[in-house]
């Protein structure tokens, strides 16, 4: 199944929450969506007969410098297919429904996109650091990140 189908496939199921389509020959393919029907948009991926998307490969959070993104990776193990799925949220309001209840591997996904880019997922059940201590402060893969000189009165290396 091609990207162009799966786009007006969820373009006729979800119209306005389909922002986008990019299928530019020089990048993978990817469509676009609202973050707010996140959860519905992947239900229907994943329970859809012929497209039957069941793995989610990976979950990453992005830093657009304006903005954050989080880019979902999935794949058909039955269908043979493949598509990425982008939502981009404003910094000052990095909230994200949650996907963990449609796979359960986006739990640690979600929790490290929250400890890298402070990227909310909302409705997560142990949305904590997973990476970094409890405490630290910052988000260390944000453009906009200081790294601190110190630690509890250790120097950071750098």
């Amino acid at each position: 199944m091609t990207i162009e189908t799966i786009y007006e496939r969820l373009k006729k199921e979800f119209n306005d929450d389909i922002l986008s389509l990019n299928s530019e020959a020089n990048c993978e393919p990817s469509i676009s969506v609202d973050s707010e029907n996140i959860v519905n948009i992947m239900l229907f991926l994943r329970d859809e007969g012929d497209l039957k998307f069941d793995y989610l490969a990976c979950l990453s959070g992005m830093d657009y410098k304006e903005s954050l993104g989080v880019v979902y990776h999935l794949y058909s193990i039955a269908k043979k297919h493949r598509i990425t799925i982008k939502v981009n949220v404003p910094k000052d309001n990095s909230i994200v429904p949650s996907i963990s209840k449609v796979w359960r591997t986006a739990d640690w996904h979600e929790r490290e996109a929250y400890d890298m880019f402070g990227i909310i997922f909302e409705g997560h059940e142990n949305l904590i650091r997973i990476l970094n201590p409890y405490d630290w402060e910052g988000y260390p893969l944000r453009k906009d990140y200081k790294q601190p000189e110190e630690y509890h009165g250790l120097r950071v290396p750098y």
